[in-house]
């Protein structure tokens, strides 16, 4: 009884973090496809050294992206905000922001 009562259980918890993982999954492809030019539209109006090194991790997240490590990218691309002084949560709020006005 007590088994099935854990088994049910670990059941029920791995649901749930499928059902939870699904919104990231999704964000991830978002960004893939938002970010660089988002970040590359920020980038325009930078300081050259800063619009250099974001220039630079914005391609290696695209190169990331296409190589379908999306986790990886997001990193870079959370570099290349960074070089722009906001951060890459900022960037996709925005856009969020803006298509819904």
């Amino acid at each position: 009884m007590r088994a099935i009562k854990l088994t049910v259980a670990a059941a029920i918890s791995a649901a749930s973090l499928s059902v939870l993982a699904a919104p990231v999954l999704a964000s991830d492809a978002d960004t893939c496809a938002v970010a660089p030019v988002k970040l590359r539209t920020l980038a325009a109006s930078a300081q050259p050294e800063a619009a250099r090194k974001a220039e630079r991790n914005i391609a290696l997240g695209e190169a990331l992206c296409d190589a379908r490590n999306r986790s990886e990218a997001a990193k870079k691309f959370n570099l290349a905000a960074k070089s722009l002084g906001t951060e890459l949560a900022v960037v996709m709020t925005n856009q969020a922001n803006a298509t819904v006005q």
